[in-house]
Order: structure tokens, then C-alpha cells, then sequence
């Protein structure tokens, strides 16, 4: 059995929290992502605010991880960010049962998507 963090997150988990958080921090945005590959790997970004590319967190944890060469994703943890992230649907559309975890910004857990058809 895996132990869980005070948040109720496994530990696996609980280091993508940290890790959206870190992003978070480091880009002074609204919201932070990590993403989990199947192979155990993690991608953590912050969202893209340019006048020619807009990304969120998650998208922009998303492209790290594809461009990286992942192949699909386990779990997802997006801090600060909103349950209608486009970033949701591009998760799904590699790995329909990959699990989206949404935390405000002090890290409490506010919702799990884990049906794709939830964020369609």
C-alpha cells in the first residue's frame, strides 16, 4: 500500500504537486503543471503568456512531455489552473484514463477528472 501525503495524494503524486508548484513559483503565472509519463518520468511547467503563443501550464507540460518523447501519461497534477483547461483534452486525447488532479493554490484538492467525457 502506497502512503499518502496530508493532501491525501501517494507519493507519486504528491512529488507532482511539488513539482507544479515549483513551476508555478518559477514563472509567476496563475498556475503551475506536472505531468507523469508511463515510463515514471515528469514534465513541470508553467503557463506560456506570449502575443504569438498562449499556452496553460498543462499544455505547456503536455508539449514538454511529447516533445520529449513520452508516450502516454499516467497522472497529471495542475495547480491554480481551471477545470476546462484545454490541456485536459490534449492528456486524454494520449491516454483516455490518465488522471487530472486540479489543487487551488495552496495545494488543497478542489476536483479529479478522470472520465475524458467529463471535460468535453
Amino acid at each position: 500500500m502506497s502512503e499518502r501525503a496530508g493532501n491525501g495524494l501517494d507519493a507519486e503524486d504528491n512529488k507532482l504537486l511539488v513539482l507544479a508548484r515549483g513551476a508555478l513559483g518559477r514563472t509567476g503565472g496563475t498556475s503551475g503543471a506536472a505531468v507523469r509519463d508511463t515510463d515514471g518520468r515528469t514534465y513541470a511547467a508553467g503557463e506560456v503568456a506570449l502575443t504569438a503563443l498562449r499556452l496553460t501550464a498543462l499544455q505547456s507540460a503536455v508539449a514538454a512531455a511529447i516533445s520529449s518523447g513520452a508516450e502516454g501519461f499516467e497522472a497529471a497534477v495542475v495547480m491554480g489552473g481551471q477545470l476546462r483547461d484545454p490541456g485536459v483534452a490534449a492528456v486524454h486525447e494520449v491516454s483516455p484514463s490518465a488522471r487530472i488532479i486540479f489543487t487551488d493554490r495552496s495545494g488543497a484538492i478542489y476536483d479529479t477528472v478522470e472520465d475524458p467525457e467529463v471535460s468535453a
